[in-house]
């Protein structure tokens, strides 16, 4: 029996997501805000929903991903739980805060869900190749029943722990990869002043200690990584806004626990001028070009 996917946000991410459970074979009914979103579900192989109600209303599997915790907890709480059968797995796959995906957790396990933290990891290219990671938050024998459900959209897929525990891991990595990319950006900036051409240096660092996923595969100078953003004028990838969002999480999250983050703090203040300036919009590895005093070269949003 074909399963019945429920798939609310289809932004940059969820689209590419949804497009990937249809391709599998399974009845992808999506909702969004945005027309535009819907229409180009449809023309992936989903079938459109005029209301988030209409969109759960039988389905086996309920996916969402959406900008916020406030929308998360709002969604959850007026539109899925009650209207989707109980007998429903209910996945966020938003980046939010661990507090909310524990709450909107609680609310589910109450009226007798399933349910799990799901954020990924990979953006926008491998949300439309299917290769993301998951990082999963759940009840330890619900996990059996996740991996499956996601396998479509995903390259691996981790039980972190119980809920919460997804968000927290997710906005944990990409803590490591803010700095990660910043310290490349510093690295790139400084060899120029050098006089060493930034394509040799990929040659080297990519085969050398200072290797990393921000040099191997989202390189920020263009050239080496051919599929990287800077190939494009920073187009697409990971917004600068989304990054920014994800360090807010993370920065938010130490202050609570009192862990210590100076790094993740210096990096989420630079990624916070940088949209400031109007580059929200623009892939977060276009800071290269504000270390760079390079900023007449790139667009703004």
């Amino acid at each position: 029996m074909t399963e019945t996917i429920a798939f609310i946000g289809l932004g940059n991410m969820g689209g590419g997501m949804a497009a990937n459970q249809a391709k599998a074979g399974r009845k992808v009914r999506a909702f969004d805000l945005s027309e535009a979103a819907v229409a180009r579900a449809v023309e992936a192989g989903c079938e459109a929903a005029g209301s988030v109600v209409e969109a759960v209303k039988d389905a086996d599997i309920v996916i969402t991903m959406l900008p916020a915790g406030p929308h998360v907890l709002k969604v959850y709480s007026e539109q899925i739980i009650g209207a989707a059968p109980s007998s429903a797995l209910l996945l966020d796959c938003s980046t939010i805060d661990v507090d909310t995906a524990r709450k909107v957790a609680g609310l589910a396990k109450e009226a007798g869900y399933a349910f799990a933290d799901a954020p990924v990891s990979g953006g926008t290219m491998a949300a439309d190749a299917g290769t993301l990671a998951f990082m999963v938050g759940c009840d330890e024998g619900d996990f059996a029943r996740i991996e499956p459900a996601l396998e479509p959209m995903s390259r691996a897929t981790f039980r972190a722990g119980d809920h919460g525990a997804g968000q927290a891991a997710k906005i944990c990595n990409n803590m490591i990869l803010g700095i990660t990319m910043l310290g490349t950006c510093e690295a790139i900036g400084l060899a120029e002043k050098l006089g060493l051409d930034p394509v040799k240096m990929f040659d080297i660092v990519s085969k050398s200690s200072g290797q990393s996923w921000s040099t191997t595969t989202y390189y920020p100078w263009p050239g080496p990584v051919p599929t990287a953003p800077s190939n494009r004028n920073y187009d697409g990838g990971f917004a600068t806004a989304m990054m920014l969002k994800d360090l807010k999480l993370a920065q938010d999250a130490a202050a609570k626990s009192g862990a210590s983050t100076p790094l993740g703090a210096q990096t989420e203040a630079l990624f916070q001028m940088f949209d400031r300036l109007g580059y929200g919009g623009r892939d977060f590895s276009a800071i290269l070009q504000l270390l760079r005093g390079k900023l007449d070269e790139l667009p703004r949003d």
